[in-house]
């Protein structure tokens, strides 16, 4: 497989990955839909096993998130400035703190978001605890989901 195709795969990923953080856009499907191109073009043990484990995982995740309640962004006070500081924090999180740095990391950014428009600790925990309850729940496990499968496909055209 080529350098291209390569990169190509990694953008489409990214922007599942974005897409988890997005409302409206199929973020899971994308990641899916990548990793689908990778392993039919690659055709190895370690491509079929991964697509498998992909499918499986972004399955479970969909029941785990039809199971929390439904999410509710109006009311609520998410701004695209919060979206994106949780979206950063869930992936500096991931790569500084391997796999599981992401869900603190996600939860960090949207305290960080809500620090420095709120002023004070007391708000912005309070603030951080109405998003969680509120969508991010929802998010952070798809966007969980969505970052392991990019980890293992990452992990899979480097060593693999």
């Amino acid at each position: 497989m080529g350098v291209w195709q390569l990169l190509m795969i990694a953008t489409v990923m990214l922007l599942g990955v974005f897409g988890v953080l997005a409302p409206g856009v199929p973020g899971t499907w994308l990641v899916w839909a990548a990793m689908l191109w990778w392993s039919l073009h690659e055709r190895t043990d370690l491509a079929w096993l991964l697509l498998a484990s992909t499918t499986g995982l972004l399955l479970l995740t969909q029941v785990v998130v039809w199971q929390l309640p439904p999410r509710r962004f109006r009311g609520v006070g998410i701004t695209r400035r919060m979206v994106t500081y949780a979206g950063a924090g869930a992936l500096l999180g991931f790569v500084l703190v391997p796999v599981l740095g992401a869900i603190p990391g996600f939860v960090g950014g949207i305290y960080l978001s809500e620090r420095l428009r709120l002023g004070g600790h007391g708000q912005a925990g309070a603030a951080t605890r109405t998003v969680m309850r509120a969508a991010g729940t929802s998010v952070l496990v798809e966007l969980f989901a969505c970052l392991l499968v990019v980890g293992a496909w990452a992990g899979a055209v480097l060593w693999g």
